[in-house]
């Protein structure tokens, strides 16, 4: 039975808790601590602090943590917790995994469509025009223009419109063009 309640809880809140991680945490916490009485109040205070300081989305982390206590406290196992954690960490992930295992099923069946190819080619773009903004932002911020920057990035930019040239590489290249010119 608590797998089916952990199950539940961690699915409806992957399903519901859009906002991030911290958003989510007001639901879990009406589920973990005042409607299933897992833990108390400082004992989920006390999972989202370690969930902030372990690596990984803390929505993830503290279902872990919360699956772990709530299936060991049912059954006094340290493997029906551990069966536990991977149950509400795979349920809050579920809803977001099926969701783009779904678009990217509608993507490929219809990748010979142009108007679907139009929408996709439209969304690369306003990515890159996203990332673009952020980072004339940034350098806004500074109310200054690194020139050796600007040139690491124009450089960069124009090197990943040739199909050969991958993201690792420009990655390495930004690197190594950023310590000659820096150093």
């Amino acid at each position: 039975m608590i797998f089916l309640q952990l199950f539940w809880v961690f699915f409806k809140q992957g399903l519901l808790g859009f906002g991030g991680g911290y958003a989510m945490l007001s639901l879990m916490q009406h589920d973990v601590v005042e409607k299933h009485h897992w833990l108390d109040h400082s004992d989920f205070a006390d999972i989202v602090a370690m969930s902030q300081m372990t690596p990984g989305p803390i929505c993830i982390n503290a279902a872990t943590y919360v699956g772990y206590q709530a299936a060991f406290d049912a059954s006094q196992s340290i493997f029906v917790g551990i069966l536990g954690s991977l149950l509400a960490s795979l349920a809050v992930c579920l809803p977001s995994l099926l969701l783009v295992w779904a678009v990217l099923s509608f993507l490929l069946k219809n990748k010979g469509n142009p108007i679907v190819g139009g929408i996709v080619q439209g969304l690369k773009l306003v990515s890159v025009a996203l990332i673009a903004s952020v980072a004339i932002g940034m350098m806004n911020g500074y109310n200054f223009i690194d020139y050796k920057s600007l040139l690491i990035f124009v450089a960069v930019f124009a090197a990943s419109f040739r199909r050969k040239f991958r993201p690792i590489l420009c990655i390495l290249l930004s690197g190594l063009l950023g310590f000659i010119l820096y150093y």
